[in-house]
């Protein structure tokens, strides 16, 4: 893409920004869709980014340590959260290290859930759900995003609490 010089590239997700910004420091990119872009390092601020990326994040991942707070509000017995993620996707380690930063305060024991493959799904959940007490926090992935029915669906099935955010839980 860099090759044809355009005058703007615009990249959607994490993902794509990776490759992007080791391909290029001089056409302008215009990220949306990314996760914590200052710590991601793609900018140095989201006020004033410098270099040539600059757009909008969906959020921090100091947001992700809410959503254990949530689920620990709604469900106070609460004492394993399972955080449902793609291990390949760059975003979910700073939001699990905030979820996992915030675990202590609340008694909790959080167990990172690594799926790669729908097929991975419903056996990391089954294994999840054999004890008592856990929740599951899904991270926003292309693959639990395309696959968030049937996450739901085990989630009910299986009598866990499940927190997921913005779109993604439609």
């Amino acid at each position: 893409m860099v090759a044809f010089a355009p005058d703007v590239i615009l990249a959607v997700t994490v993902s794509s920004m990776v490759p992007l910004q080791q391909a290029t420091h001089t056409v302008p990119i215009v990220f949306a869709q990314v996760t914590d872009a200052v710590g991601a390092g793609f900018v140095e601020s989201l006020s004033r980014p410098g270099g040539n990326a600059t757009g909008f994040s969906l959020s921090e991942y100091g947001f992700s340590a809410k959503w254990l707070e949530l689920l620990k509000e709604i469900a106070p017995r609460m004492t394993r959260a399972g955080v449902l993620r793609d291990p390949s996707n760059p975003s979910g380690i700073g939001l699990l290290a905030a979820i996992q930063s915030a675990a202590p305060a609340l008694d909790v024991e959080v167990s990172p859930l690594g799926v790669r493959d729908v097929g991975e799904i419903e056996p990391v959940i089954a294994a999840f759900a054999q004890r008592p007490n856990g929740a599951l926090i899904l991270v926003p992935t292309a693959l639990t995003v395309m696959n968030r029915q049937l996450i739901i669906n085990l989630a009910a099935r299986r009598a866990r609490r499940a927190i997921c955010t913005g779109t993604f839980c439609r």
